[in-house]
């Protein structure tokens, strides 16, 4: 295992091929875990390009009612 570092740093196209054919699942992981990082600067741009837009903010708070509280009717119990 000790030459594959310094295969890779030798030849890095030619490392990367082998690494294609020879072990297919972890390269093509690497890959795609690779752009992960990239997606970040990428995908809100072509999100906004595309027209989608972000959703309006949650509200944090309950709006207050202005003027006094209407007290509900008919919900009373029976007597």
């Amino acid at each position: 295992m000790s030459g594959v570092p310094r295969r890779f740093w030798g030849s890095p196209i030619r490392y990367l091929r082998w690494a294609a054919h020879e072990k297919p699942a972890i390269f093509w992981s690497i890959v795609i875990g690779g752009t992960g990082p990239a997606s970040f600067a990428f995908i809100p741009p072509l999100r906004r390009y595309f027209g989608d837009v972000d959703p309006a903010r949650i509200p944090l708070t309950y709006p207050v009612p202005r003027g006094p509280r209407k007290i509900p009717e008919g919900f009373d119990d029976p007597e």
